[in-house]
């Protein structure tokens, strides 16, 4: 590792406007104070990325407790107390990800503002890397300013012409829409049939949408516009003036309407924009990452990654249920003796069904087996009938916890833990230590949690400052235990992994259980690496074989991709926890297609974006940790894709193994998906692989070295 800190000489207070340039001096920021008010202004190759554009925060008007007065806006009325530059470089090792070392390097400007009127200060420090910036405001500890309440942030971020924009509705509850492509100037026409039904999404403007937000210009440049380490902070969506085509920043409230509850010192989350002229650049920046402060822990190794499968699809299909019975009334009046309910005979989480599961992963080499609807209280879970729905310890008659967990072991298979919270958070952390006890007495080494429902406390929101941190207490007492959390409909990833790297995926967008609710368009998976996936890894749970549900359940719904496309999304969405989600008996139809997933890896040593295109087509290539062998994994949308793909990564000298997946010349995700051929051949450096991705389809390629 090497690390470069060199600070500059203090400039005059008078510096009106300074600029910094990025380590290769394509990106340019300035700073500059406009009639007090502090704004800043990007470039890319000398093209305008954020025109100029204000900062600063809203405060509520509560009255100051040692001053007596009412609170002043830290908005405007600013000078330039002093100015310090800085370059750092360093190269860091992350416990788990897409390459074996990242590289942290960028120039630093750090502007200290003071407002005389209240004698208060405040730091935004920007930070310029290669592919983009980050910003953020910071609060040292000082006698005039120790809390404060913020109304509102109005971090702007002006776009220099009507981009094209890859963008789902700013709701302040869940991000599982499917993404709109539009014109800026066209978001507000079509936000009415982008919104669910009891969105909370009516609180917002017309024109408000989710980070992180994909843009492209007329000209070529691609911009992404997210945040970085977002702790004891709302979320930031963005408003968007389309008058001016100029976003800003709108924070999740708090159920008093309130954004934000600060006490100094104290930094706020990045904001961030990435740009470059290569889609590609999007894909492998490791800015959100390098925003985000080290690891936390001193021992990781019980952190890994994990490929499982689980008790999980047929439930969302409609075929299983995840509750024990259908004695409403019996469980409404509180009866815990489950032997006085009558079984539904439809309970997936039963102990022969769990065995099936298990003798599964064993037999494929998969680590561990998620098994949902384990624990007393499924048959009145949603509606919040009650608080405490769930106890996190008790499990079903027919769930035989010791049994189970012995005979996975036996297998060499560990069983992954599920809390569904039901939203009810303030039960959740009351029962959590005695959870997570369980989980070491059974060796449970990983949870996949999930708030479905609306928070309790009720009035709080998903993505607020108070589940925010609630996310993370979860994260940090889990790492006492060491456990792994998946967690779902949290809050959207900041980068936050490489900081507490148990938080091994979040869902926090469509995933794949849509495909049983009426389906995803093929692009979805296309554009989720310009989006979601620029916080952090999706638990996107892919791997469905039988692609016609109709095909082994009541459910009319059918997967929007080929059979070949789902085992590309093992490469293309990166995770370190990969899921096999479908049926067993559904993958001996097709044992030839799912040797991909057993060979394919879930830790990277390298990997190289080799084409991308927002919503339209992605190609990567990765090298398995500690090993010579790649895989390369290709997805389009449902217009189809042709590819040539040089194996120019692989090393001089060596002979690899090939086998390549792909769609069947008559392919299609409609009317043939489960049409595929499968080649081997032995390739060296230099050799090219040409492929055709059928409509909604794709490719994967194993290259195993000799």
């Amino acid at each position: 590792m090497r690390k470069i800190l060199l600070f500059a000489a203090l400039l005059p207070i008078f510096a009106a406007a300074q600029t910094v340039l990025s380590p290769d001096g394509n990106v340019a920021l300035t700073f500059s104070l406009a009639d007090g008010r502090p704004t800043y202004e990007m470039t890319y190759k000398g093209k305008d990325v954020v025109r100029p554009s204000r900062l600063g925060l809203e405060l509520a008007k509560t009255k100051h407790a040692s001053r007596g007065m009412d609170e002043t806006d830290l908005m405007d009325g600013f000078t330039v107390a002093d100015t310090q530059t800085a370059e750092f470089d360093e190269t860091w090792t992350p416990v788990w990800g897409e390459t074996a070392a990242i590289r942290n390097h960028y120039n630093e400007l750090a502007v200290t503002l003071n407002q005389p009127s209240t004698s208060r200060n405040i730091i935004i420090r920007f930070r310029v890397y290669d592919e983009g910036m980050g910003l953020r405001y910071e609060f040292p500890m000082q006698d005039a300013l120790n809390y404060f309440v913020i109304k509102e942030e109005h971090t702007q971020f002006a776009m220099a012409g009507d981009h094209t924009a890859f963008w789902i509705p700013g709701d302040y509850d869940t991000q599982e829409y499917e993404t709109i492509e539009s014109r800026l100037s066209q978001i507000r026409g079509l936000m009415d049939s982008a919104i669910t039904p009891n969105s909370s999404q009516t609180t917002f403007s017309p024109t408000g949408v989710q980070t992180a937000l994909q843009l492209k210009t007329d000209d070529g440049l691609y911009i992404n516009i997210h945040e970085a380490a977002c702790i004891n902070y709302p979320t930031m969506h963005l408003n968007l003036d389309d008058t001016t085509m100029t976003f800003e920043s709108w924070l999740t409230p708090d159920a008093q309407g309130m954004k934000g509850y600060i006490q100094t010192p104290f930094n706020t989350p990045w904001r961030t924009v990435k740009v470059s002229d290569d889609a590609r650049v999007m894909l492998s920046s490791n800015l959100t990452l390098n925003l985000n402060e080290p690891c936390a822990y001193d021992d990781t190794s019980w952190i890994h990654p994990v490929k499982y499968c689980g008790v999980w699809w047929e439930m969302i299909v409609g075929k299983g249920s995840w509750s024990y019975t259908n004695d409403y009334p019996s469980v409404h009046l509180g009866v815990t003796d489950y032997s006085k309910c009558t079984p539904n005979g439809t309970h997936s989480a039963n102990n022969e069904e769990v065995k099936r599961y298990i003798d599964f992963a064993a037999a494929n080499g998969l680590d561990e087996v998620l098994v949902e609807g384990w624990n007393v209280g499924w048959e009145d879970w949603a509606g919040h009938s009650k608080f405490d729905v769930f106890d996190f310890i008790t499990p079903y008659p027919d769930f035989d916890i010791k049994m189970l967990n012995d005979y996975a072991h036996s297998k060499g298979v560990k069983i992954m833990m599920h809390h569904e919270t039901s939203a009810s958070v303030m039960n959740y952390e009351r029962w959590m230590e005695r959870a997570f006890t369980l989980m070491d007495e059974y060796g449970y080494d990983a949870v996949k949690s999930g708030y479905v429902g609306d928070i309790i406390p009720r009035g709080e929101y998903h993505y607020s400052q108070t589940m925010n941190n609630h996310y993370l207490y979860c994260v940090k007492e889990a790492a006492k235990h060491h456990i792994m959390v998946n967690a779902h409909e949290a809050s959207r990833p900041t980068g936050l992994c490489r900081t507490y790297p148990n938080l091994v995926g979040n869902e926090s967008a469509r995933g794949t259980e849509y495909e049983a609710f009426g389906g995803s368009a093929p692009y979805h998976t296309v554009i989720l690496p310009f989006t979601r996936l620029q916080g952090g890894p999706m638990d996107y749970t892919p791997g469905i074989f039988e692609t016609q549900l109709s095909a082994w359940s009541d459910n009319p719904s059918f997967v929007h991709t080929t059979l070949v496309g789902q085992l590309a999304l093992y490469v293309t969405l990166y995770s370190p926890l990969q899921m096999a989600a479908d049926l067993p008996e559904n993958y001996a139809k097709y044992d030839d297609a799912f040797q991909f997933i057993r060979d394919v890896a879930v830790d990277w040593d390298d990997s190289k974006y080799l084409e991308a295109e927002p919503a339209r087509y992605i190609t990567v290539a990765r090298k398995a940790k500690g090993t010579d062998n790649w895989f390369v994994g290709g997805k389009c949308n449902e217009d189809g894709h042709k590819t040539t793909v040089v194996l120019d990564f692989l090393d001089k000298g060596k002979k690899y193994d090939c086998t390549v997946y792909a769609d069947a010349a008559d392919a299609d995700y409609e009317t043939n998906p489960k049409a595929y051929t499968i080649t081997k051949k032995t390739v060296k450096k230099g050799d090219v692989l040409k492929l055709t991705e059928a409509p909604g389809g794709g490719f994967a390629v194993s290259i195993i070295a000799q």
